[in-house]
């Protein structure tokens, strides 16, 4: 009896095994991609500051600023881990400073504000369209998208829009499409960081401004922001 039940068990269990052989080998390979690219969308949050300012031109409130846009990733190397990615985007950057920005007769007046002057707000705000071209080199591989990053670029930007504010307790007063300010701004940047976020900075190598004057000094001001980069695939 025991021998029957043995041999019973036996033939039971070898159909058994020899079927998940079976559907294990009939699962397809997945092949992975080894041609990837880094194409991404970006986003980036930042601090603005500015520099060469004028005597008595201070930043004592925060200026943000954001940017968003795409690139198109061409890797360079064998193990896709160099590459050149050009792109556009828009960038949107606001600077409250003592600048004060009116008009007279449709042209631009700028005046230093006292210290001991009270007002509500001053500010001037940008939005350009911007056309970044960035060198890459990343740790990445086709198995992983988690990965260190190093990215320094270049990027133009054309001012689509400008609008300036001042306003106390007798108003307010706006000047838009201020002919002054430079059409063409460009500057470099670098991106570093792991994952998705990275420390982002951006230095503006030519003025805002094309031609303005206080009454003592040209207006000369760069732009230098910091902040946080975030890249979606």
């Amino acid at each position: 009896m025991r021998l029957f039940i043995s041999s019973f068990l036996l033939l039971y269990i070898i159909p058994v095994f020899s079927q998940e052989k079976a559907t294990a080998e009939e699962v397809p390979k997945i092949k992975i991609d080894s041609l990837y690219r880094e194409d991404q969308f970006y986003f980036s949050f930042t601090l603005n500051t500015l520099q060469n300012k004028p005597m008595g031109l201070t930043q004592d409130k925060f200026s943000s600023g954001f940017s968003v846009g795409f690139l198109r990733d061409f890797p360079v190397n064998k193990n896709r881990t160099v590459a050149i990615a050009p792109g556009v985007g828009l960038s949107y950057n606001n600077y409250n400073q003592n600048l004060k920005i009116t008009e007279l007769n449709q042209i631009p007046v700028y005046s230093i504000i006292e210290s001991n002057a009270t007002y509500n707000k001053n500010r001037f705000s940008q939005l350009l369209v911007e056309m970044p071209i960035e060198f890459r080199w990343r740790s990445s591989t086709f198995e992983s998208h988690k990965f260190w990053r190093i990215y320094g670029g270049f990027k133009v930007g054309y001012l689509i829009y400008d609008k300036s504010i001042y306003e106390d307790s007798i108003g307010q007063m706006e000047v838009h499409n201020n002919n002054d300010f430079n059409k063409f701004q460009y500057g470099t940047y670098i991106s570093v960081g792991y994952n998705s976020i990275n420390i982002f900075a951006y230095y503006g190598l030519n003025s805002l401004f094309e031609s303005a004057k206080t009454t003592t000094e040209t207006i000369d001001m760069n732009s230098f922001n910091v902040g946080i980069m975030f890249y979606i695939l």
